[in-house]
């Protein structure tokens, strides 16, 4: 049984030649069938509203079907459809054949059989273009899944902690906290400098393994309630709460700031060095609190500074000076 919905166009100069097919299509059964009379007209009503089946006559003047093809399958890639070929041909042989699928063509039907053999192939096209199209659809959905899973992840699938969504969300929380029950939110970001300088040394396995040490490392150095997040391939965050605003110093996490730029990370090619220039933030009721995007944001806007200098910057929200 025909499918009467299918959306069918056809191009021919003839109009004679057009409106036989119309009328041998209408007669099968189906009903979505539209009439163009040179392949600029049809390019201009497919990017309007795409068909599941295009039947050209292959010598059109302007532009004959071969070139009307890539034509349409350029129009295809940017609209994420598929769209089945179907030229009518006097031309005989595999060498005619072998050209027009080159070009993109699905089928073609020879005129001087077109009236035995149209039918039948609009069917395999109606099914062949139905399942191709279905595929693409779901494929584009899980396309969209994925990228919606990207963006709402909160996991780095490297070092299995939090990743700059889940930075973020921690903060919030952290200021929240702090904003209910006194004491600073602070963030700390830590930028290995040289990632790019090792990754070309080393190669991405080692890196890989440093980038996880590195990560391992911070989490043994920070204490049990504060939040170590990786934001991008070079660069951590170690979200956490202190009772008082002057505990957020250099002397603090000094510790951490050694612990990277003096102890070398163990790899399967033996210990490496990193370099890593570190920058935070804290803000309590005094200095006042600001948005936790912002504030993340900001910070990371001072390590170019914090590598100048190689210590440790500690800045007070509201001022955004230096204090230590």
């Amino acid at each position: 049984m025909p499918n009467p919905d299918l959306p069918i166009m056809i191009v021919d100069d003839a109009k004679f030649s057009g409106a036989v097919i119309g009328r041998t299509l209408k007669a099968a059964g189906f009903k979505d069938i539209r009439t163009a009379s040179s392949a600029q007209q049809a390019l201009a009503m497919l990017e309007s509203r795409p068909v599941n089946v295009l039947i050209a006559d292959w010598l059109m003047p302007e532009m004959d079907g071969l070139e009307l093809a890539g034509q349409v399958r350029q129009v295809d890639e940017a609209t994420n459809h598929f769209t089945y070929i179907m030229l009518l041909t006097a031309k005989e042989g595999d060498q005619a054949l072998g050209q027009a699928f080159d070009q993109g063509v699905d089928d073609f039907i020879n005129k001087s059989v077109m009236n035995q053999q149209l039918l039948p192939r609009i069917y395999a096209a109606d099914r062949l273009s139905s399942l191709h199209n279905r595929l693409l659809q779901e494929n584009q959905l899980l396309v969209e899944s994925n990228q919606r899973f990207k963006k709402h992840s909160l996991v780095d699938p490297l070092t299995g902690m939090g990743n700059g969504h889940f930075a973020i969300e921690r903060l919030d929380a952290t200021i929240k906290h702090a904003q209910s029950r006194q004491g600073a939110a602070c963030v700390m970001i830590i930028n290995v400098d040289n990632y790019k300088e090792l990754i070309q040394q080393q190669g991405k396995n080692i890196m890989r393994e440093i980038i996880v040490g590195t990560a391992r490392r911070l989490r043994q150095l920070v204490r049990p309630l504060d939040v170590v997040a990786r934001l991008s391939n070079e660069q951590f965050a170690i979200v956490t709460h202190q009772t008082d605003i002057m505990q957020a110093n250099a002397v603090t996490y000094r510790r951490i700031y050694d612990a990277l730029n003096v102890k070398a990370l163990k790899t399967s090619k033996g210990f490496v060095n990193i370099k890593a220039s570190m920058c935070m933030s804290a803000a309590d009721q005094e200095t006042g609190f600001p948005a936790a995007d912002k504030m993340l944001a900001i910070t990371q806007q001072q390590i170019p500074s914090a590598r100048e200098t190689g210590r440790l910057m500690v800045i007070r929200w509201r001022s955004a000076k230096k204090s230590d």
